[in-house]
């Protein structure tokens, strides 16, 4: 029984290091040009983005549930309480990574300099956004993330 709780706490732990947070940012995104756009924020949402269902979880469960079925009982016993306890088992580690894999995000609906909108759904970070505040467009490898525009400095010019 320990063995079963302690794999399913690792279940958990390694599903749950995953993030969308604008505020992490990927090793294969560092060093890379993003391309930037101006925007304002039209509105905000909160939406919860849905777990993941990657299988580890599942297969977690069956094998940790099948091998703990199995200490039940003699021999025809064990392998029938082990079967029932490997799909037990692959049921509730996949209920766990759907669970532990779930993130409470934002919708944010921006319009562009150039008149057109556009949706961006990203986790909850540190920064809250409101309707009409000026936001910037990060965009690397596809992906796209909403954030504060920072204050325009002037340019300084040499005499």
């Amino acid at each position: 029984m320990k063995k079963l709780l302690c794999s399913l706490s690792v279940l958990a732990v390694l599903v749950g290091c995953s993030t969308t947070s604008p505020d992490v940012i990927q090793r294969g995104d560092a060093q890379r040009l993003s391309q930037v756009q101006d925007a304002t924020v039209l509105s905000v949402r909160a939406v919860t983005v849905d777990g993941s269902q990657t299988g580890m979880g599942a297969a977690t469960g069956a094998v940790v549930g099948g091998v703990a079925g199995s200490q039940v009982g003699g021999n025809k016993t064990g392998a029938v309480v082990g079967v029932l306890a490997a799909v037990a088992g692959a049921v509730a580690g996949n209920a766990v990574e759907r669970m532990s894999t779930k993130e409470d995000a934002v919708e944010i609906l921006v319009q562009l300099r150039n008149g057109e909108r556009r949706a961006i759904v990203q986790a909850k970070g540190t920064e809250v956004l409101q309707p009409g505040e000026a936001v910037i467009l990060v965009t690397n490898g596809g992906k796209t993330r909403v954030m504060k525009a920072p204050a325009v400095v002037p340019a300084v010019q040499a005499n």
